[in-house]
């Protein structure tokens, strides 16, 4: 009998989980392992790789158990992953030599500066469609190698592996020191700042400027192929199946949200928030602030490029008012303590904690808090924390439609603090349009493995599956025009203060 699932590991930066899904994309099983968030130094941000390994196979078995399956019932499995955050490891033991660094760590702003002033901030844009930031891999993978005894030696023989997420467990579970594949797929390497958009693969000028030797990097793949099996002595409880499909996660969700047209837009509310609008197969240069990247390959079709808008801090501002301050107990418990004032009291919060991505690439601001009076109370913080979400997302897609030069209608929403109804509400009323989550908001997850079921025949084509099942809820504005001007002109302000805080 023909296998009638679908796997799919999405690792996110906060945490791993293991989906399973039928044929027709709804979910039969889920489990989740939350990693440790690892802060060294005030803007570094690190995680510790074997972990996130360990989760994951923890994240099969649940499922597996979770639903009575083996792993002879999943035609393939496919991964979806946090894009940016990279590490190194020995080849011949598979340990790490040193925590990943996450995505939103600037311990490489200095190096940032120094190039930016040499050559220019955008001097890597017309090859990779990047700006020069802390945010992408190449400099961290500079960082790792100059800072970890002997790694760049090992790494010019090829003893020394560099990866984004992806290629880590796709080594690992292929059989990791033994028999692993060292392998990425073309959307993560993409976020790396050394693939060339035109070729997607790795390009030798930029690895000279940034010191990187080609023997320590993967081979660049589709999104969608059969990149080997999972190895009986790494990965036994998937021992067998396909690995078929790999996707950063941005990417991923732009599958699985189904904007498989040039126009179509989504927007993922994760750890960050991250806006991708489809532009077809040739890659679009932004003048507002958007990077460009690579959407997805799928197998040997064309690739399609993107437009993006990435912002650093959404649901991490939460977890920090949790984690940090103890404001929260349970991330859930954000809505109804800002729901105990009427409105944000004139309130507002810049999390530039990571400075300010799109379309704005301020590395030198910081987060700040502006408007507290003796009348304001944790309430007015926790409403204020919401909104910036909200406010920094309207940014973003106002650069989208400049570039593109048509108006989304509505914006299609997808992620965790899509659930937060007063977030979503004050977003529809920020945009003054409409905002729709689909009933399937595990998009990411289900890219991944849309990507692999493609790849082994599971489905045949894109049509072959609804891959957001429609409209689940749908806000519409409600506030007045005037009193949404009046609360965009102060967060502007917030912002101006926010600036200029490093050197």
């Amino acid at each position: 009998m023909a296998s009638r699932y679908i796997g799919a590991i999405d690792q996110g930066t906060t945490s791993t989980r293991f989906i399973i899904f039928d044929e027709t994309g709804a979910i039969v099983a889920l489990e989740r392992r939350e990693h440790a968030q690892i802060y060294p130094k005030p803007g570094w941000v690190e995680h510790d790789a074997a972990e996130i390994w360990r989760n994951a196979l923890d994240c099969v078995a649940g499922s597996l158990e979770k639903s009575g399956l083996r792993p002879g019932d999943l035609a393939a499995v496919g991964i979806a992953n946090q894009r940016e955050t990279c590490l190194i490891w020995d080849k011949a033991s598979g340990l790490p030599l040193h925590n990943a660094l996450v995505w939103m760590d600037t311990r490489t702003e200095q190096a940032v500066a120094a190039l930016a002033r040499e050559r220019g901030a955008d001097c890597l844009r017309a090859k990779t469609g990047l700006p020069l930031a802390t945010y992408f891999s190449a400099l961290k993978l500079a960082w790792l190698l100059e800072q970890t005894p002997g790694a760049r030696e090992r790494a010019q023989d090829g003893e020394v592996l560099f990866g984004t997420i992806d290629s880590w467990l796709i080594w690992n579970l292929t059989g990791g020191a033994k028999s692993g594949l060292h392998v990425t797929d073309a959307t993560n390497a993409s976020r790396t700042q050394m693939m060339n958009l035109a070729t997607l693969q790795w390009d030798e000028e930029i690895l000279d400027l940034f010191g990187i030797p080609r023997a320590c990097l993967p081979e660049i793949r589709s999104s969608s192929e059969v990149y080997g099996h999972c190895a009986a002595h790494s990965a036994s409880i998937l021992a067998g199946v396909p690995i078929a499909g790999a996707l950063g996660d941005q990417h991923g969700a732009l599958l699985g949200q189904a904007r498989l047209r040039p126009g179509d837009a989504k927007n993922t509310y994760g750890t960050g928030c991250f806006m991708l609008m489809n532009t077809g197969t040739e890659p679009r240069v932004s003048s507002n602030g958007l990077i460009t990247t690579l959407g997805y390959k799928l197998g040997g079709a064309a690739p399609v490029y993107a437009l993006e808008g990435s912002v650093a801090i959404a649901g991490a501002l939460v977890q920090w008012l949790r984690d940090n301050l103890g404001l929260i107990r349970e991330s859930h418990e954000i809505e109804a303590l800002a729901r105990s004032v009427e409105d944000n009291g004139d309130v507002y919060f810049v999390p530039a904690f990571s400075g300010l991505y799109a379309p704005r690439w301020r590395g030198d601001a910081r987060g700040i808090v502006a408007g507290l009076t003796r009348h304001s109370n944790k309430g007015h913080i926790a409403r204020a924390a919401l909104e910036a979400t909200a406010y920094q997302t309207r940014e973003v897609l106002a650069a989208m439609e400049g570039d593109a030069g048509v108006a989304v209608a509505e914006l299609r929403v997808d992620g965790g603090m899509t659930d937060n109804e007063l977030l979503m509400q004050f977003q529809a009323d920020i945009l003054e349009r409409p905002v729709t989550r689909p009933a399937m908001i595990e998009t990411t997850a289900l890219g991944a493995a849309v990507a692999a079921g493609l790849a082994v025949g599971f489905w045949r084509s894109l049509e072959d599956i609804a891959l957001h099942g429609g409209a689940e809820r749908r806000w519409t504005p409600q506030m007045a025009r005037a009193e949404s001007a009046r609360l965009i002109a102060s967060w502007e302000k917030a912002v101006q203060r926010s600036l200029g805080w490093r050197d």
